[in-house]
């Protein structure tokens, strides 16, 4: 199916990779103050989802038959991309820096290319394996692991159970062929993916455990309800919305790449809430992710097509 132009798509996915940068810097103060990644995560995907389903459902009109054909893809999405993703994000975050645990998460465009060659038979071309070593490289630079930056291990492994949910992410939201509206599949995964955390929290299998009281933010105290509203409106309802309006003009390898510049993003707020200043290095690296970038739309072109190998 043929795409629309890419400019559009392009605005959309980064002011997605904005919106999703910030929630790492939200979530880090709360967790230091006592709340567990289960509650953050759940209160974030619940608000969301309440913002976000009157417009999936204005978007869907009434074509309810279109949301039951989909239902697999929409429990996939909320299941993995949404719960899944966002959970073990958080609970890697508890334990390492969140830019670290943002590096290891975003191999998933890395897995976004190795799935569209094995299960569609587009495999990359030269230009595309180029794109992904440099931005690759740009990641390296600005988390300033070269210096000798170490990951832990039980962080290192929640970043890369939330790269597989990233992966599935970029892939759903691409796939156009469901006909669900953007608005609507977001707004579908996030009450999916609430109804799912809020279940386990019921059960006792997800500890639920926030915090009173002011939280501080670079020196400024501020009330719990502020940073967990932003969670909700500005970290799903607009991230998700944007993000899979963006994976349908750009296709999900593309797409996957450009929101590479959430790290980027997540530096900035990291720098804005947080109080870490970036250096020049890190500015340096995210010039070369935005080159990686560049690459890989270039190699769009080159994409050749072959039988899948996963039949």
């Amino acid at each position: 199916m043929s795409r629309p132009g890419h400019g559009p798509g392009l605005g959309l996915a980064l002011a997605s990779a904005l919106a999703f940068g910030m929630s790492g810097s939200l979530a880090r103060p709360l967790l230091d103050a006592g709340w567990s990644p289960g509650a953050v995560v759940t209160l974030r995907i619940s608000i969301g989802a309440a913002l976000v389903l009157p417009l999936g459902l204005r978007a869907l009109a009434g074509r309810w038959g279109l949301l039951r054909r989909a239902l697999p893809t929409v429990v996939l999405y909320g299941l993995f991309a949404v719960a899944g993703a966002q959970f073990c994000y958080f609970s890697a975050v508890q334990t390492m820096d969140v830019a670290a645990a943002l590096m290891v998460e975003y191999t998933a465009p890395a897995l976004v290319v190795a799935w569209m060659w094995l299960a569609h038979g587009q495999r990359p071309g030269r230009l595309t394996v180029l794109g992904a070593a440099i931005s690759a490289l740009g990641l390296l630079v600005v988390l300033d692991l070269f210096s000798g930056a170490q990951f832990d291990l039980v962080g290192t492994l929640w970043a890369l159970a939330a790269a597989i949910g990233a992966t599935v992410y970029f892939v759903l939201s691409a796939d156009d062929d469901t006909g669900l509206p953007p608005m609507t599949l977001a707004a579908a995964g996030l009450v999916v993916g609430g109804v799912l955390l809020g279940l386990l929290g019921l059960l006792g299998l997800l500890p639920l455990h926030a915090v009173a009281g002011d939280i501080d933010y670079a020196g400024l105290d501020l009330p719990v309800w502020l940073p967990v509203v932003l969670l909700g409106l500005v970290t799903a309802a607009i991230a998700y919305g944007t993000g899979i309006a963006a994976s349908r003009r750009l296709g999900s390898r593309l797409a996957s790449f450009v929101a590479l510049g959430e790290i980027i993003f997540a530096v900035f707020w990291a720098w804005v809430l947080v109080g870490q200043v970036p250096v020049a290095t890190q500015l340096a690296g995210g010039a070369l992710i935005l080159l990686g970038v560049v690459a890989v739309k270039l190699g769009e072109r080159t994409i050749e097509h072959e039988e899948p190998v996963l039949v």
